[in-house]
């Protein structure tokens, strides 16, 4: 784990400033910036969430792929070829058929006229993100995943933060502030590009002899099904508010999801350099080592989004009061979502290591099942006639809940199958300590009535989490991977 301790926390680090920068747009610049347009923002998060989804399908499932067979196929050269020929492929097939049947697909999504103005955005986005995932996942591959990690978290977000205060103030119009945000990947490309190709020296070539291709393909075109599906999930809660009801909708729902998003920031530090671990311990038949990655990667992700869901949630009210009011009424979107990615980070790489077996089938099915399980859900909790309105869940309260039940039923399957064909799960007795952890700190401070103003009030509160919350685990040693970062921090900052 030593290599995953180290770049996981330089990953951490660029996650936790892109998390600033994250909570700086969602709370402060996003609402100003849209507050007398909501539509606009309700657009941006539109096209970026259709690119991810058609991203996911255009690219085959080659990020993924790519990580798989690095390891074990000898001439680089032709996988990595390979690896930027299939999304080009694939995202003139998917051009194609928007062509063939694009009126009918603007009807479907009850596009109004500013989505349909602006629908064209999406391809350009999606060819950026396709090759930005590769290239991640071939940087990755080269254990060299805080490059990819710097770009989405700081490089972009910096920048479009720049983008929102310039907009905010009216120096730059929506339409230039949409082109400008889409043009920051085509950079990210660009960046990645030559700082991977100036130092490894990788020769493109359309010569494919010397690997596997049958076997490439048909593995990628299972993860893509089971990878395009779990995108679905994540993002047909956004889409179906846009559908059935409005892309002012979209914008109150976005920052609140944002916000009981953040809890999963500790996974995605530690997931981006795990899986090519993973991989390799399973070209390695090393099941000990995954056992090993995948009950540490369970504790220290239960511990951090334990820490950051009590920051988010014992502040929650101080927080929307920061607000515009038209931006207050998300709520227990951010109770549900958040509660969901707490059991989601809890449960460990369990996907990552299901994707990267001879299991990794198991993913199109689980995936599918869920895809219909949440699109069912969304269209019983979002509108006006949902059996649980009475307890307010409805519209985006109920896209939220249908989507926290859909993620706690797809990692419980996934849980579930790996215990019962690896044999290994990811709990121990130090979750349970982890767990009363957790609860003891929420009830110890849920009492605390300060009678400051808000925002002083969030500092006193969080300052008392974090003090508390550090100090028993600590002390408790509940997971030495934490306890050793912190002891090197400790003597960093004494030094």
């Amino acid at each position: 784990m030593g290599i995953v301790k180290k770049q996981s926390l330089k990953n951490s680090i660029y996650f936790y400033v892109g998390l600033m920068f994250g909570a700086l747009s969602t709370v402060i610049l996003y609402p100003n910036a849209f507050n007398s347009h909501p539509e606009h923002l309700g657009l941006l998060q539109i096209i970026i969430a259709y690119a991810i989804v058609v991203s996911t399908f255009s690219s085959l499932g080659t990020p993924k792929t790519l990580i798989r067979f690095f390891p074990k196929v000898e001439n680089k050269n032709q996988l990595i070829s390979l690896s930027f020929m299939i999304p080009i492929i694939g995202f003139l097939l998917v051009l194609l058929l928007y062509f063939l049947f694009k009126d009918d697909l603007l009807n479907f999504l009850n596009a109004d006229e500013l989505l349909r103005n602006n629908f064209h955005l999406i391809f350009f986005l999606v060819t950026f993100l396709s090759f930005f995932e590769v290239l991640s996942s071939l940087s990755r591959s080269l254990l060299k995943a805080t490059i990819p990690i710097f770009l989405r978290e700081v490089f972009l977000k910096g920048f479009n933060i720049l983008l929102l205060i310039l907009h905010w103030f009216d120096y730059i119009d929506f339409t230039t502030f949409l082109y400008s945000h889409i043009s920051l990947y085509l950079f990210m490309i660009l960046i990645l590009f030559f700082s991977i190709f100036k130092k490894y020296k990788f020769k493109f070539t359309f010569i494919l002899s010397d690997i596997d291709g049958k076997q490439i393909i048909s593995y990628g075109l299972f993860v893509l099904a089971g990878g395009a599906s779990a995108i679905l999930v994540s993002k047909v809660d956004m889409m179906m508010i846009g559908k059935l009801m409005n892309l002012e909708s979209v914008a109150y729902y976005t920052i609140a999801f944002f916000i009981g998003n953040v809890i999963l920031v500790p996974s995605r530090a530690i997931g981006s350099i795990t899986a090519p671990l993973i991989a390799k311990a399973w070209q390695e038949e090393n099941v000990s080592e995954i056992k090993d990655i995948y009950e540490k990667s369970s504790l220290n992700q239960l511990l951090l989004g334990g820490f950051i869901f009590l920051l988010i949630w014992l502040n929650i009210d101080e927080g929307f009061a920061l607000l515009p009011e038209k931006f207050q009424g998300g709520k227990y979107v951010v109770l549900y979502i958040g509660l969901s990615k707490l059991f989601s980070v809890a449960t460990g790489v369990n996907g990552q290591i299901i994707i990267n077996s001879q299991h990794y089938r198991f993913d199109l099915y689980s995936n599918f099942i869920l895809l219909i399980i949440t699109i069912f859900t969304n269209y019983i909790f979002i509108p006006e006639s949902s059996p649980l309105s009475v307890y307010g869940i409805v519209g985006i309260n109920g896209a939220a809940f249908a989507t926290a039940l859909s993620v706690i039923i797809f990692n419980s399957f996934k849980m579930f199958y790996v215990y019962f064909k690896v044999g290994i799960q990811p709990f121990s007795f130090r979750t349970i300590k982890a767990i009363l952890l957790i609860i003891f700190v929420y009830f110890s401070l849920i009492v605390l009535n300060l009678t400051f103003s808000d925002i002083p009030n969030m500092i006193v509160k969080s300052l008392l989490i974090s003090i508390i919350y550090f100090s028993i685990m600590f002390i408790l040693r509940i997971s030495e991977d934490l306890n050793s970062i912190i002891k090197d921090l400790l003597i960093k900052l004494i030094r």
